[in-house]
């Protein structure tokens, strides 16, 4: 139980946090909303698809594919799953386009987050677009090629709209985030702070320490991966960073857990938008943890190998906490 005492001062700690990680998050997310935004509006988006189409048959995917593909990339789940729904895919199709998507979605302004609390921005992209790649075609060789229930499909009228009203659709859009981001990462940090002056991180870092085994993490971090799966790596990058400041983390540790929640986050969220096309369960949370897991395996390989390259030496140096700077 928490005393009186320590509840108010829990309170007013978890607000203040989470002021500074919103403020922190929108400093990022919406100068790169709108640069989506202006991508999308001018059509640049056709000509990405034209240029990406060759690439669709080293994935077993038909051309259309580089559609979804191109805006799940820059855009996010939602952009994807809304032309996935105007576009005839087979279910296998779908399933290896939602796979890729959901390891590599909205790579530029993830980049930048995870680049912001602890991992090299070209790092954080290009692994996750090996992983989707990779686990891509590792499943387009289990599951039946071509035939297939197709997807959910649902008409789309085209229609014309002017830029003002797209833009002002933009920026209610983004108000709207706004407000959200705030209440969830204000409330994770409040929730933080109270089972902090409660003690139950400690309890909750002991239940997750055979998850945290398996995936290749140090069980200090247990807590910053349970919210990265949950919430996202929006939000549970800003909660990183402001735990960072709170408790020094070493470089590998770090590293460890933002190529894991990179790969696997968000589960509950952006598994559930795509069990609206009709994909199995199994196919939108099996591949993501078992790519993650191998990833965090084979760095851990890696920098072994490393160090007794370089003939030992520490394994890893203390880092000040990660984040933002100034």
């Amino acid at each position: 139980m928490i005393a009186t005492q320590t509840l108010g001062p829990a309170i007013r700690e978890g607000l203040q946090r989470g002021l500074r990680g919103t403020l922190w998050m929108l400093k990022i997310l919406v100068p790169c909303s709108f640069l989506t935004f202006v991508i999308d509006v001018s059509g640049l988006l056709n000509h990405l698809d034209f240029m990406l189409a060759p690439a669709m048959g080293f994935l077993y995917l038909p051309p259309e594919a580089a559609l979804p593909l191109t805006v799940g990339l820059l855009a996010g789940i939602y952009g994807a799953v809304a032309a996935l729904a105007v576009l005839d895919f087979s279910m296998t199709e779908t399933i290896l386009i939602a796979v890729f998507l959901l390891i590599s979605h909205n790579i530029i302004q993830e980049g930048i987050v995870q680049a912001r609390s602890g991992l090299n921005f070209f790092k954080a992209t290009i692994v996750r677009l090996v992983a989707s790649v990779v686990t891509v075609l590792c499943l387009a060789r289990v599951l039946p090629s071509g035939a297939g229930t197709d997807a959910v499909m649902a008409a789309v009228s085209p229609g014309v709209t002017s830029f003002s009203v797209q833009l002002q659709g933009w920026l209610w859009d983004t108000g709207i985030l706004c407000l959200k981001i705030f209440a969830i990462i204000t409330a994770m940090m409040v929730v933080m702070e109270l089972m902090r002056a409660a003690r139950v991180i400690p309890l909750l870092a002991r239940l997750l320490r055979p998850v945290l085994w398996l995936m290749g993490l140090s069980r200090r971090v247990g807590i910053l991966w349970l919210t990265a799966a949950v919430f996202g790596l929006t939000y549970g990058a800003a909660v990183i960073v402001e735990e960072a400041r709170a408790e020094t983390f070493e470089k590998d540790e770090i590293e460890r857990l933002q190529l894991s929640i990179g790969i696997n986050h968000a589960l509950i969220e952006d598994g559930a938008v795509f069990m609206a096309l009709g994909i199995p369960a199994i196919w939108l949370w099996g591949p993501r943890l078992v790519a993650a897991l191998l990833v965090v395996h084979c760095y851990r390989l890696w920098t072994t190998w490393q160090r007794h390259r370089r003939g030992g030496g520490p394994v890893e140096p203390a880092v000040k906490p990660v984040g933002r700077s100034g």
